[in-house]
């Protein structure tokens, strides 16, 4: 049913590369949210009302704070498509990110004010009077909330939104937070306890969590988190592909919103090959991944030294010493220059992000073993800090 209501109200919904279809996925899907939890959240609140459930009327405040979450979804993905302009020439989609945290922000207040009304009616308990047509709107408020669940999921998935899926995980909550009445009122009618006041501060406090999710989510790519690993070998492995490729290494990814990536990377070639074929090659390359890819790549040309027996041969000691240090090390650029009384070792070492050495101390770990191996070796070291992984490719090291 979600892909038939996908296939009816969002146009060419198969070309999801399409930054306008994207759009359309999201007002659909913040439109759908709009309606369903404006409608839950109209019978709650009247039946809470009606028959005096705080927890009731607490369940249809936070459907009401899930569709205005929905109106500022919409919005979101509205302002988004805005093209680049002279201020902003990488676009406007981080507006995504911030649509959903103030979203975050709206179900924490709404959870902290949920909280005092609950704590108002535990210290001063009430009946509640329970009937069939309140029970009956919590279990279709269940069902309900199960499918736009599923259908957030699936709207999230297709178009790779945190905003879309922070709004699954909100409808999740909600379930367990309704099923919670529900329980709450069956308890409290066939055997007369009065826990309306302890299920509306369980309601609250799932009401808070969903906010501390969705705020912890969302700083990831306001703040600039890892990219995916997935991204990340499928950029390498796309520029390995082509014939004069040798190898890649210090790939840089940038997101400025969910569709717009620009990225740079090193690409090794044979030193002895023709530059202008190399720089053809580059060119090639640069022109596929934004057509098939959708990436704003860049590549620097680095010439590498392969028939020098030598050479090979320094390198893989160079290698081997990195790696005994640590093996999450890895090595390029490595070049050598030979002098009367000594040679210089010139390369780069590539260290995880998260490495808790300092740059400092790591060169001097890798100077003094080169040098207990021979003293003649004076080694020339830059470290470059791996910005796309946590941990070295061992594929791309190589």
């Amino acid at each position: 049913m979600i892909d038939f209501l996908i296939g009816r109200f969002v146009k060419d919904s198969r070309n999801i590369s399409d930054p306008s279809v994207r759009r359309s996925y999201g007002a659909f899907a913040g439109a759908v949210g709009i309606i369903v939890n404006l409608a839950l959240s109209l019978a709650k609140i009247s039946a809470g009302t009606l028959f005096g459930s705080i927890s009731v009327t607490a369940d249809g405040i936070n459907n009401l704070s899930d569709s205005g979450s929905a109106v500022v979804t919409l919005i979101g993905f509205k302002l988004s498509g805005k093209p680049a302009d002279r201020d902003h020439p990488f676009g406007h989609e981080r507006i995504e990110y911030l649509t959903g945290f103030i979203l975050g922000i709206v179900i924490l207040l709404v959870g902290v004010e949920l909280i005092k009304m609950s704590v108002s009616r535990i210290i001063d308990p009430r009946p509640t009077l329970t009937s069939d047509l309140m029970i009956a709107i919590l279990i279709i408020s269940v069902a309900v909330k199960l499918w736009l669940a599923k259908f957030y999921s699936r709207v999230a998935e297709l178009i790779s939104s945190s905003a879309v899926k922070a709004a699954s995980a909100d409808s999740m909550n909600d379930v367990l937070t309704t099923s919670a009445v529900l329980c709450g009122l069956l308890v409290s009618r066939y055997f007369g306890y009065q826990i309306d006041g302890w299920m509306g501060m369980g309601v609250a406090l799932f009401i808070l969590r969903s906010g501390i999710m969705i705020l912890k989510s969302l700083l990831g790519p306001i703040l600039g988190e890892m990219p995916d690993p997935e991204l990340v070998e499928k950029i390498e492995r796309k520029v390995r592909s082509y014939k004069g490729i040798i190898n890649v290494h210090d790939l840089v990814v940038h997101r400025y919103g969910p569709n717009v990536i620009f990225a740079t990377v090193h690409a090794e070639v044979d030193a002895k090959g023709s530059f202008i074929s190399s720089h053809d090659l580059i060119d090639c390359i640069e022109r596929d991944c934004a057509r098939e890819m959708n990436i704003n790549l860049v590549i620097h040309l680095d010439p590498v030294i392969t028939d020098d027996k030598e050479i090979n041969g320094l390198k893989k000691m160079t290698e081997d010493i990195v790696r005994s240090v640590e093996p999450t090390l890895s090595i390029h650029d490595f070049r050598v220059v030979k002098g009367d009384t000594h040679t210089n070792l010139i390369f780069d070492v590539l260290i995880p992000a998260d490495y808790d050495i300092s740059d400092s101390k790591a060169i001097e770990k890798i100077e003094r073993a080169i040098k207990e191996k021979d003293p003649a070796f004076f080694p020339v070291i830059t470290i470059d800090r791996n910005y796309a992984s946590t941990y070295i490719n061992e594929v791309g090291s190589e």
